[in-house]
């Protein structure tokens, strides 16, 4: 067998592959979270999410946008030299996201069962 041949019937099967894949995972919600950041933010994304007494007042004022911290918890970037990953019972997380030109700052409380938002910071 000549190596174009080795070459098509390489490139037929790879093709078919693709295609079988396609139609297998297409409409599920996979994801390849293997990174350490996408891990974390995965994790805290399928909690539940609740505020702190000062985060709720300012979303009940209407000063914060739930869908900013929203936004910023998808999209955000862990800072882990500021972060307290290994902090008992809950590691606290610093994350970094940008909002109408501003660069927004959560900390977040990551416990077993609900993650919490303590503070935000806009700079």
């Amino acid at each position: 067998m000549k190596l174009i041949q080795r070459i098509g019937y390489y490139l037929g099967g790879f093709s078919l592959g693709l295609i079988i894949l396609a139609f297998f995972f297409n409409g599920k919600k996979t994801s390849c979270s293997y990174g350490p950041e996408a891990r974390v933010l995965k994790n805290i994304n399928t909690k539940k999410i609740a505020y702190s007494d000062l985060i709720q007042s300012e979303i009940n004022k209407k000063t914060i946008d739930a869908l900013l911290i929203t936004n910023v918890l998808k999209n955000g970037n862990i800072n882990f030299s500021k972060s307290k990953t290994r902090q008992d019972p809950c590691g606290l997380y610093i994350i970094e996201g940008h909002s109408e030109n501003k660069e927004v700052i959560l900390t977040v409380e990551n416990c077993d069962s609900v993650a919490t938002i303590t503070n935000l910071k806009f700079e």
